[in-house]
């Protein structure tokens, strides 16, 4: 049998189809849930995020984090089903990284240049690298759980989204707590938490989606 033959035999399964998106959705709001229960009993939402939100930079921050975690999501939805066409909602992407290109240069251009180090280097670089890991890891087990049951083409691109997916969400629930609000800092720090759980799933992905 030609490949293409079995992936149109399996993109026409018809259980796959019905069960995938009950199970995302299911490993997505419980990975959401955990996260978020393991986020306020730890170290909770920023004390002055009640004024904090009304400023440009704590915005752009919690828009562009949930842009990522939106996008990445929708490309999970989709990459468990042989078939389907990725492109539109791999370009989807795009636009998370137009977000961070965009908030760099103007941040690059609104502060002085003496202050560009502080501003990307932060307060919590460190903790920041370490604990949107930790939050990805619910929704991340979760994913590739019901990725398990579909039929990704690519077990090591299936993994890599999945992982992509859970660090949005995980980023999008830490910028609650992030006292760092600069976008040099998002695009340094929040992009390297989230390009060290991509690979992660990834890594995982290739083996443990293998079918």
């Amino acid at each position: 049998m030609k490949t293409d033959d079995l992936i149109s035999m399996l993109a026409a399964d018809a259980p796959v189809r019905s069960r995938l998106g009950p199970l995302l959705s299911r490993a997505l709001v419980a990975g959401v849930v955990i996260s978020a229960v393991l986020l306020l009993s730890t170290i909770g939402i920023r004390r002055d995020m009640g004024t904090a939100i009304e400023t440009a930079r704590v915005l752009f921050k919690i828009v562009t984090t949930l842009t990522l975690a939106v996008t990445a999501c929708g490309l999970v939805f989709r990459i468990g089903r042989p078939g389907v066409p990725l492109k539109l909602a791999s370009l989807a992407l795009l636009l998370p990284l137009a977000l961070v290109i965009a908030g760099v240069a103007t941040e690059l251009t609104a502060i002085p240049e003496d202050a560009w180090r502080a501003a990307l280097l932060g307060r919590n670089a460190a903790f920041c690298v370490f604990f949107i890991p930790v939050l990805s890891l619910a929704p991340l087990a979760g994913f590739l759980w019901a990725l398990k049951n579909a039929a990704p083409e690519n077990p090591t691109l299936g993994g890599a989204v999945a992982g992509l997916a859970s660090a949005g969400l995980a980023a999008a629930l830490y910028a609650w707590h992030c006292p760092d609000d600069s976008p040099l800092f998002l695009a340094a720090w929040y992009t390297t938490a989230t390009a060290a759980v991509t690979a992660l799933g990834a890594i995982i992905g290739s083996r443990y989606l293998r079918w």
